[in-house]
Parts: structure tokens; sequence; C-alpha cells
């Protein structure tokens, strides 16, 4: 029951981490399109923002796994 429960957890932390890249992503897109000029630094602003959602997702997925406590 709680390895079902901690899968449960581990997979809610990816999907958001999926949202969160995914609006990310599109937003620095429109920000591109309305000014191509400032393209690298809004694809910098970008990777580092991911890289920050990914980690969360990360710390999450191992919180949930370190949740099972095999007896």
């Amino acid at each position: 029951m709680v390895g079902s429960i901690a899968a449960i957890g581990a997979g809610l932390a990816v999907i958001g981490a999926g949202i969160g890249i995914g609006q990310v992503g599109g937003k620095a897109m429109e920000g591109i399109a309305r000014q191509p000029e400032a393209a690298s630094k809004i694809q910098t602003a970008m990777i580092i923002a991911a890289a920050l959602i990914e980690g969360a997702a990360l710390f999450g997925v191992v919180v949930a796994l370190l949740g099972i406590n095999p007896q």
C-alpha cells in the first residue's frame, strides 16, 4: 500500500514538472517571437528555469520513493 502511494507521489511530481517546463518553454517561444533580438537572454533564462523545475521534480521523486519503508 505504501509503495503505491509513493509511486503516485513520484508520478505527480513528474507530471507537475512536465507541465511547468511546458509552460516555461511556451512562454519563452512567445517572448522570442515578440522580440527576436532578445532571443539569447530569453533562452538563457528559460534553460535556468527549466533546470530549477527539473531539480524540484527530482527532489519530489526522491522524497516520494524514500517514503517506501520495507518491513
